[in-house]
């Protein structure tokens, strides 16, 4: 049962009976075992034993509402000869028409998301904690989504606020109507408070439609404590995935409940980066690798389909369920890029669904059809009260600085900016090191807006590094910063490397084709020029979320002589301002402080 002691809120919205069929891009499907007349309604005064029910769904939106620039704002699609081409994709204007088209002549329609709906947002969402997504998710007629590890990037009192409303608590009401919170509910099943051990929202929900119901199942990582800032997760307590699902599958037969469908924010590698790529080309589970693989593996098969996130990947694949029989599992990829379309065929019969005739497709979010009205309206509502300051320049620059790569041009330009601004609070800082996850875009030198080309607003900067994390400055040994190297690619990073973008005067060797710690020559590495001291002590600027460990750098977490800077955005705005102008832009750095050994 629901374990908040804080009621859901009444849904303010019926049911749509709207939407449609946009063309098939990437297919999954399972062999369809149903009589030929299993939909047909022969009498004309009873259902029929079979209903196909369609579930829209989709991931880490992250707050995207305009179309994202850049490669974030782009997905790959394999051609028939096996060349592959890019489309623009992505913006929730255009999300909305393909949604809203997709479920056309549809009676019986759901739309779920697996998490991460906000956090790490653009300016137009982050500047306003994101009450405009919330806003447009409820306009998409979202009917349910789990919670994203990004879900706590502000705390589980700001997750509550978003789910039932109210204005914020520092900076109060943003427009004289208020904020309503969500219409949908936020599942968080595996995410419990430490003093009640009880979860901190609602751990299902079931969808009903006349006499076919559904249940969600809604959950995050277990791991997100590993990704998430200490203050952001402070009291909670994380659960296993395959556990809780399990549990909770449970108790919704119990209740008669035999359709499930789990919403994960975790996810998979599929071996193709093209959305369309054949997921099961050579078998069920062989084409996708990563955590999810494990986790579906394990879960009871009286769950029927898993929607997944995290990852940012695209896939519509099938994975053998703990019976050995193959169970669709989906991910459209990131940023409002993609949205699934899959057939769940009900069987009111038994109130389950038919697994065998599950039927799945991611489809582009194409910038072709025509923008809906009411997401322009308010995507212009938020920005004329974000422009201020959304829209002062902070700095040049002569080229694309995109965050692609194992080392990127973006990772290593927020390197330099921390180095700077550590040595301007303590002349002795040594070197920089950022997380790749905390780049979350590039820099484009096309103009967004009237701003001109190769102008750095404030709002692209936000979008660049939006979590409001302070630079901080801690010493550590030599002996220690080797440490922090290998941890880059050992312990928890070892399947999944988190190569930390270094600041100009740090270079080494990364040879890949060995394994863990190993992978880090030790004897390549140099700052300055000089070979690393053991027992020399070093100045060390990060972020606050490495300073406290995050993503698996606990030697990070041990650093002493704290020093807590200014906020990261701050520092980058400074530094571009200060290396650049309209006449001398900054050009790109060259990523080439690490050398890659494959």
């Amino acid at each position: 049962m629901p374990a908040t002691s804080q009621p859901y809120p009444q849904r303010r919205r019926a049911y749509r009976l709207f939407a449609a069929a946009a063309g098939l891009a990437t297919v999954g499907a399972l062999a369809a075992a149903l009589p030929a007349d299993a939909h047909e309604n022969k009498g004309g005064h009873h259902p029929s034993r079979y209903q196909d029910v369609q579930l829209l769904s989709f991931n880490d939106l992250h707050g995207n509402l305009e179309p994202p620039s850049g490669s974030s704002g782009r997905v790959t699609e394999l051609q028939p000869d096996g060349t592959t081409k890019t489309i623009d994709a992505g913006g929730v204007e255009y999300l909305a028409t393909h949604l809203r088209e997709a479920r056309q002549g549809k009676a019986y329609s759901i739309t779920a998301a697996g998490g991460d709906m906000v956090g790490a947002s653009p300016l137009v969402s982050g500047l306003f904690h994101d009450e405009p997504t919330i806003e447009a998710l409820n306009k998409l007629d979202l009917d349910v989504t789990s919670v994203g590890n990004h879900e706590f990037d502000e705390g589980s009192k700001e997750l509550k606020r978003l789910q039932y409303g109210g204005c914020h608590p520092t900076d109060g009401c943003y427009t004289d109507e208020g904020f309503e919170g969500a219409d949908f509910p936020y599942l968080a099943a595996n995410v419990l408070d430490e003093k009640t051990n009880r979860p901190i929202l609602k751990p299902y929900w079931v969808w009903k439609k006349k006499d076919v119901r559904i249940g969600f199942i809604g959950v995050t990582l277990e791991d997100t404590p590993g990704v998430v800032s200490a203050d952001g997760v402070k009291g909670l307590k994380f659960k296993d995935e395959v556990e809780t699902i399990n549990k909770y599958a449970k108790v919704l037969r119990a209740q008669g409940v035999n359709s499930i469908v789990a919403l994960i924010h975790e996810g998979g590698l599929p071996a193709s980066g093209a959305y369309n790529y054949d997921c099961d080309s050579s078998g069920a589970g062989a084409g996708i690798s990563g955590p999810i693989v494990d986790i579906a593996k394990n879960i009871t098969p009286s769950v029927d389909a898993l929607v997944t996130g995290h990852t940012h990947a695209a896939y519509v694949c099938t994975i053998p369920d703990p019976s050995g029989k193959p169970r669709m599992v989906t991910s459209a990829a990131s940023f409002g890029r993609l949205y699934t379309d899959t057939t769940l065929t009900y069987d009111r019969l038994t109130g389950d669904i038919v697994r065998t005739a599950v039927k799945s497709a991611n489809h582009v979010v194409t910038r072709t059809v025509a923008k809906a009205p009411d997401m322009t309206d308010l995507i212009s509502r938020w920005n004329t009260l974000a422009a201020p300051i959304g829209n002062r320049p902070i700095g040049y620059i002569s080229a694309d600085v995109p965050n692609t790569g194992t080392e990127s041009p973006m990772g290593d330009l927020i390197a330099d900016a921390q180095l700077a601004y550590g040595r301007k609070l303590d002349p002795e800082t040594d070197l920089a090191l950022m997380n790749p996850g905390g780049v979350r875009a590039g820099l484009t030198y096309a103009a967004k807006g009237g701003e001109g080309d190769g102008v750095v607003t404030y709002a692209e900067g936000f979008t660049v590094q939006p979590f409001s994390n302070t630079v901080n400055l801690q010493n550590f040994t030599g002996a220690q910063l080797i440490q922090v190297l290998k941890e880059q690619v050992s312990g928890t990073n070892t399947a999944a490397p988190k190569i930390l973008q270094p600041s100009a005067n740090l270079s080494y060797t990364l040879d890949l084709t060995k394994a863990g710690a190993d992978r880090v020559v030790i004897d390549s590495i140099r700052l300055n020029g000089a070979a690393i001291d053991p027992a020399a002590t070093y100045r060390v600027a990060t972020n606050s979320f490495l300073a406290g460990g995050g993503d698996g750098f606990t030697t990070l977490g041990q650093g002493t002589n704290d020093l807590v800077g200014t906020d990261d955005l701050a520092a980058l705005a400074e530094y571009l301002t200060a290396n650049s102008s309209a006449s001398g832009p900054l050009a790109p750095p060259a990523a080439d402080r690490i050398t890659i050994v494959q």
